[in-house]
């Protein structure tokens, strides 16, 4: 039955890409069209303000859990930093233990689907909407988001699937269904099911075709229009080439990337930083000012701290349980282990990359400040009006233009390789959902592999707002199921985490070089 059912799913999405991929402009607003009409309820609910706010409820969802996780744990994401880093150097790591990829892989693969377009036009918004005093909040939030992800990472080990060909299967889907089981507690099949879904709908839309989409208008943008089936060919040819060879495949592509574009971009950040030092002092005076007075944007504190939580939710999906699936791949006995690794996630993709992003706009001048007046000059939109006029990742790259004519090119490899490097982890999310509902099996593997390519050159080839605000919006569903598991299963992770301490603590855990 399953396997009629995916056949048909296959021959349809690959039908509906196949008329999308050679659509007209009439076709493309017609589909638009219709997803705006049958979907957007389902966005509407999801990021729906709290009523007397413009607070979306799915991001204090996820703040509350954070701050919940970090009190619960005792500050965890402080106290093993160290440890952290140790256990990534691979100074505790035994090859004969089960898993398929490194503590280091499976940190770069889990950021490699964070490190993106939210940390080059998401901070760019937020500074927009709530000047610097946004970036605080972003801190903050990505400060207690690195609890979120120590819990749903010690899970998705603890409970993963091992087989006998040495490969694994974990995430959300998986430690609910267990998890719940094994502490009696119904309904684990149910929401397992849910975030499965949301999880597939949210890798086609959100992690494939807006980063597709996002990669070809930046390289169109430099390079002159051409038609966006191009780039959308050639990415599909090099992640199919990338994903057939599963996780390990993917790790070790992503342990060479994302090294490689962090470097570069927060490089030419701190190149931009190191010539305007003298004005280093004075950004962070405005980031902490904004965040507690407003400094004169629409909204004052709260429109700051609204911006800075809701783009670090949107940065690092702390709480919605994708990176957990990388995670659960490691190669470890211990499940806290991977929980230790996996905190340091939010802390690279919020706390550093993000700042040092909001830094080079602060410090470059983009944002209109009055002196006399002291408040940011706002436009009719009610944003910080900005050099140009320009907004979101024409924003960053304005500012990094400033300083030196050609960076705004390095820029557009940094765009590149993010969209192409979480399209490449946001493909073994997908994937791993996919065969929770339809079973192991490579005839299974590659029918998914397939749908995601063609979706890549839809993706780069259409404009399909609809499509992608209903796949953001999955995502964040995703944080619904993911944290109501979370909430049931801590005590199990506290258990964990008790016991792995006690070892340590007595010399029974030993680092192994």
């Amino acid at each position: 039955m399953f396997k009629n059912y995916i056949q048909a799913a296959v021959v349809a999405l690959l039908t509906f890409g196949s008329s999308m991929l050679f659509a007209s402009e009439g076709l493309d607003e017609a589909v638009n069209a219709i997803f705006a009409s049958s979907t957007g309820w389902f966005v509407s609910l999801i990021f729906a303000p709290i009523p007397g706010t413009s607070f979306p409820w799915i991001v204090l969802w996820l703040v509350v859990g954070a701050s919940v996780f970090t009190l619960y744990f005792g500050f965890v994401q402080f106290r093993s930093i160290g440890h952290s880093i140790s256990l990534v150097k691979g100074d505790y790591s035994n090859p004969n233990d089960a898993g398929e990829v490194s503590h280091f892989q499976a940190l770069t693969t889990a950021l490699s689907g964070t490190v993106g377009l939210g940390n080059i036009a998401g901070v760019a918004v937020a500074i927009g909407i709530g000047g610097p005093g946004a970036i605080f909040w972003m801190i903050l939030a990505g400060l207690l988001g690195m609890a979120s992800k120590f819990t749903e990472c010690t899970l998705a080990v603890k409970y993963r699937n091992e087989y006998k060909d040495g490969s694994v299967s974990g995430g959300p889907m998986y430690y609910i269904t267990k998890g719940f089981a094994e502490r009696g507690i119904p309904g684990g099949k149910i929401l397992a099911v849910l975030f499965a879904v949301f999880c597939i709908l949210g890798a086609l839309g959100g992690g494939n075709m807006f980063q597709a989409n996002q990669a070809h208008a930046q390289l169109s943008g430099v390079f002159g229009d051409y038609p966006g089936w191009v780039t959308g060919l050639i990415f599909a040819g090099i992640v199919f080439a990338v994903i057939v060879g599963g996780i390990k495949s993917i790790a070790n592509v992503t342990e060479k990337v994302v090294p490689f574009m962090a470097i570069l971009y927060v490089g030419t950040a701190i190149i931009i930083l190191a010539m305007n030092a003298d004005k280093i002092g004075w950004a962070f005076g405005q980031i902490f000012e904004g965040a507690f007075t407003g400094l004169g944007v629409a909204g004052g504190m709260v429109g700051a701290l609204i911006q800075g939580f809701k783009r670090a939710a949107f940065s690092n999906e702390a709480g919605v349980g994708s990176a957990a699936i990388a995670h659960s791949a490691v190669q470890t006995k211990e499940p806290i282990t991977e929980g230790f690794v996996s905190l340091l996630e939010p802390f690279i993709d919020t706390v550093v990359i993000c700042t040092m992003t909001a830094l080079v706009i602060i410090i470059t001048g983009q944002l209109i400040f009055d002196a006399q007046q002291g408040v940011y000059l706002l436009g009719d939109s009610g944003h910080i009006q900005t050099i140009g006029d320009t907004s979101g990742v024409a924003l960053t790259s304005a500012a990094f233009g400033s300083a030196v004519g050609w960076f705004p090119y390095l820029l557009v490899i940094a765009v590149v390789l993010f969209a192409f490097s979480t399209m490449l982890s946001w493909s073994y999310y997908g994937l791993k959902a996919w065969t929770y509902l339809f079973g192991e099996g490579k005839n299974t593997e590659l029918a998914f592999k397939l749908i995601f390519c063609v979706f890549v050159v839809i993706g780069a080839a259409a404009n399909l707002g609809p499509v992608i605000d209903f796949s953001d919006a999955a995502i964040f569903a995703m944080a619904v199921v993911n944290i109501i598991g979370l909430y049931f299963l801590m005590p199990i992770v506290k258990r964990e985490l008790t016991s792995y301490n006690a070892r340590l603590k007595n010399g029974e855990i030993k680092k192994t070089k």
